[in-house]
């Protein structure tokens, strides 16, 4: 199944399943985003901030660990249609890491800078690990106007299958990884699309220059569990769904 996103993904570090979130699993991810902005908007008006970490009201949102606080969550995370991308790309072994709402407000959405996610795992305090597998789900139409994801492709950009260096940007806390002149792969999907790519591709996203925001569900998993440095505590998840390529835990 999906040999021909394997490929892709292991040469390009990324690949595109459309439109395989229909019904149920779409209605479910739309239906919890707008409390989970809300949550984030409630941590600002506590703190009396306008932005933390590299959230800024209104304009951009990150809110992670959803599944915690909203376990139905559950049910597209381990679902069977992740279980199949996660066997497609990441291989046999397969452990849930991490979830969270990427929200960009309208009418001039943040665009987000080129960086790998690993880069924010090392770059954060986290340990050198294998890479691990971003799924970036679409909820509305992901469009050049609404500031969808660019990629720049193992093959465009080698040196990038290693962690590389990143500097975190001043007014955004981005960290930025890249600065070359390439603008990388431009991916319009279908709201129901699950676009994946390696912790290691380096990627960003445009600013949102329509009128309504546009929503992504993230989920990621690791080949191994991730263990922090020094402490050796877990970082972030590690709930199995594959073992040696048979789904075990459902929802």
């Amino acid at each position: 199944m999906y040999e021909q996103q394997r490929q892709q993904f292991a040469t390009e570090g990324y690949a595109v399943f459309d439109r395989v979130l229909v019904g149920p699993l779409l209605d479910l991810l739309r239906a919890e985003c707008e409390g989970f902005i809300a949550r984030e908007d409630a941590r600002m008006d506590a703190a009396g901030v306008d932005s933390i970490g590299i959230t800024h009201r209104g304009r951009r949102y990150f809110a992670n660990e959803c599944q915690r606080t909203h376990p139905q969550l559950r049910t597209f995370l381990f679902s069977q249609i992740m279980a199949d991308i996660c066997r497609a790309t990441l291989g046999p072994d397969a452990y849930f890491f991490l979830d969270q709402y990427v929200v960009k407000g309208p009418d001039g959405g943040l665009p987000f800078a080129w960086h790998q996610d690993s880069g924010y795992v090392v770059g954060n305090g986290g340990p050198d690990h294998p890479p691990y597998l971003t799924c970036w789900c679409p909820l509305d139409d992901a469009t050049v106007d609404n500031g969808t994801v660019r990629l720049l492709p193992f093959t465009q950009v080698p040196q990038s299958r290693e962690i590389l260096p990143h500097v975190r940007q001043p007014g955004t806390n981005d960290l930025v990884g890249w600065d070359g002149p390439e603008e990388g792969r431009v991916v319009e999907a279908a709201a129901g699309s699950v676009v994946v790519f390696s912790s290691r591709l380096l990627h960003a996203t445009g600013s949102n220059r329509t009128d309504r925001m546009r929503r992504v569900y993230l989920a990621q998993y690791t080949p191994e569990v991730m263990l922090n440095p020094g402490t050796q505590h877990l970082r972030r998840n590690a709930i199995p769904l594959l073992r040696n390529g048979e789904q075990v835990t459902t929802a």
